[in-house]
């Protein structure tokens, strides 16, 4: 049996820093010290090892398969030999033999490490995937880590990403240590790691804004029917209450347009909130205003 010091205070350290629950840790450290076992003794045996957290210890077994008629001694038990062990063993059950294990040499020592830290790497990008894949079709606030030429790498808080050049706003820079709000377009699992797909030219973009500045949006006394967006230059959005008595275009602007302009500052592109109407024709009447539209065929 092998102890690991302050085992348990390592894995609370590494789940609160990098997200990785400490179940994921324990299995790997199984995995990795089996492996490592294996390769010690260079033996085909199927070599398992099991942790016990309550005392920090690890124990060594060999597995054995029971059948009627042994092939392969190092992974099978005969029914006879078995019943010696336990009568209540029969055919297809799985024997565990615990063993001391050898001294763990440089090589099997180097062995069990990537294991573990490969383990870790997986479980870290598919902690961080399954947190932002919450976060498609949101608003997050990041810190512009490094200019890349036209481009921006932003630090996300548990990862980077880049902010390409054709998804700011034109007219807009950003420098290092700068605040940013980006909007996740989505995120894919790719072999090099997390792809998070950030945009500031997404309709998208200016809906949650709205979202944000505008309470009765959130609450869904108004509700935005449709966003289109020129960035940088002109956006529309229509919008329509589900309470007659509150005005949506009114409510949307504010009391000399105070909740728009908060919008407006960070888009630097003029908006138009205008009225929804299931009326193709007074619908798009509204969206040409303030041109006056004669007639609509």
């Amino acid at each position: 049996m092998i102890t690991i010091d302050n085992l348990v205070q390592i894995a609370n350290q590494i789940e609160t820093e990098r997200g990785v629950e400490k179940d994921i840790l324990f299995s790997a450290i199984e995995l990795a010290l089996a492996t490592a076992c294996r390769k010690k003794t260079h033996s085909d045996k199927n070599i398992i090892c099991k942790l016990n957290v309550e005392d920090n210890s690890l124990s060594f077994f060999e597995l054995y398969t029971v059948v009627e008629k042994v092939d392969d001694s190092d992974i099978e038990i005969a029914l006879k030999d078995a019943k010696k062990i336990n009568k209540k063993y029969k055919i297809d059950d799985e024997i565990e033999k615990e063993f001391t294990p050898p001294n763990f040499g440089r090589i099997a020592a180097q062995t069990a490490k990537q294991v573990i830290v490969q383990r870790l790497r997986e479980a870290e990008k598919s902690s961080i995937y399954d947190d932002f894949v919450e976060k498609v079709g949101q608003i997050i606030v990041g810190t512009i880590q490094r200019v890349e030429g036209k481009n921006y790498l932003v630090n996300l808080g548990r990862t980077e990403s880049i902010l390409f050049y054709q998804d700011q706003i034109p007219g807009e820079r950003f420098s290092a240590g700068q605040t940013i709000r980006v909007y996740i377009v989505n995120v894919d699992k790719t072999s090099r790691g997390n792809e998070i797909k950030l945009s500031r030219t997404h309709p998208g973009f200016l809906k949650q804004l709205f979202f944000k500045e505008i309470p009765e949006i959130e609450d869904g006394i108004i509700e935005i029917i449709s966003v289109s967006r020129v960035p940088g230059d002109r956006a529309k959005v229509a919008v329509k209450t589900n309470n007659p008595s509150i005005g949506a275009v009114g409510t949307c602007v504010g009391q000399m347009g105070n909740r728009i302009q908060s919008i407006i500052k960070e888009l630097n592109e003029k908006i138009d909130v205008l009225e929804w109407d299931e009326d193709i024709r007074l619908f798009i009447a509204n969206s040409l205003k303030p041109a006056k539209i004669k007639q609509v065929t």
